[in-house]
């Protein structure tokens, strides 16, 4: 009997991703949406042979009729503290109350648990809703991906083409940095939701590069020798950051504010993932760096 995976934030660039995956390994996959949502957006979702429900998302009881006889509740949703704690809570006890095993909150990101609070909002964010989650009866699977790929094509501190120029903070140009493909974290994340036996927290990374090996992939790639440099102390680096998001205080109700950014990249010179799942699943393919920086450097 296919297993029956219900998927939140369906219609985002991930969520979209993930119901493409899971579908693919013929599980039988739901899509809760808001009434409002975008005809084309449930159209490209039916098409995909996902069944769309729309729901009122205010509403446990609606959630929970959703849920019915569903193994797994994904959620992929994106947001500030209305999405992140407030809706994925309502979510979450409309599961509970349709007895669903299962849950994957949208924890897609760097693994925040050993970080100190109060340095990234948007993990702040995800840690209030940890605890909550961590507080119930439903075994929890968080998929911790470092950081989407995404990035390094944004011209961020990190990478910048325009520039020419690759970018550390402190002593750190030997740093491996975690990068995940949005695909591979997709790929995994419906693995992951087909497993029952899957752990709490799972580290992944499509490559994980350290500013000198990136420096060396793009030289590969193009032949260009970037300027790479150190940009400040990590306590700069920092107190930068706090300044920043004080001078700023309209930051605090956009999801990726300038200081959000920038601590995003603190946490990512500040830890990284130690334990690896990537060979969990043996029928997984990892993108590698080289292969990445080849798709959009010339």
């Amino acid at each position: 009997m296919k297993k029956a995976i219900l998927v939140a934030g369906a219609t985002g660039n991930l969520g979209n991703r993930i119901c493409r995956e899971l579908i693919k390994r013929d599980a039988a996959v739901n899509a809760i949406v808001r009434i409002s949502t975008d005809p084309e957006k449930i159209d490209s979702l039916k098409k995909m042979g996902v069944t769309v429900i729309e729901t009122d998302l205010n509403s446990i009881d609606e959630i929970a009729k959703a849920c019915a006889g569903i193994h797994c509740v994904v959620s992929a949703l994106a947001g500030l503290g209305d999405v992140i704690v407030d809706l994925q809570k309502i979510i979450l006890d409309g599961a509970l109350q349709a007895s669903v095993p299962r849950f994957i909150p949208s924890d897609f990101c760097t693994d925040y648990n050993d970080l100190v609070p109060g340095e990234n909002r948007n993990f702040d964010l995800r840690r209030q809703f940890k605890h909550y989650l961590d507080s119930t009866s439903i075994k929890a699977s968080s998929v911790f991906n470092g950081a989407f790929a995404d990035i390094l094509k944004y011209n961020t501190p990190v990478l910048n083409l325009k520039d020419k120029s690759i970018g550390y903070w402190g002593e750190k140009a030997d740093w491996k940095l975690d990068f995940t493909t949005m695909d591979d974290t997709a790929a995994f994340t419906a693995e992951v939701a087909l497993d029952e036996s899957a752990p709490r927290d799972l580290q992944i990374a499509s490559f994980q590069v350290s500013p000198n090996s990136l420096w060396a992939d793009v030289k590969e790639v193009s032949g260009q020798e970037f300027r790479i440099q150190q940009l400040s102390g990590l306590e700069e680096f920092a107190g930068f950051i706090k300044k920043q998001r004080s001078d700023n205080p309209a930051g605090e109700n956009e999801l990726y504010a300038k200081w959000q950014q920038a601590q995003y990249m603190y946490s990512m010179f500040t830890t990284h993932h130690k334990q690896l799942e990537n060979e969990r699943y043996e029928n997984l393919k990892w993108t590698t760096s080289l292969d990445y920086i080849r798709s959009f450097v010339k």
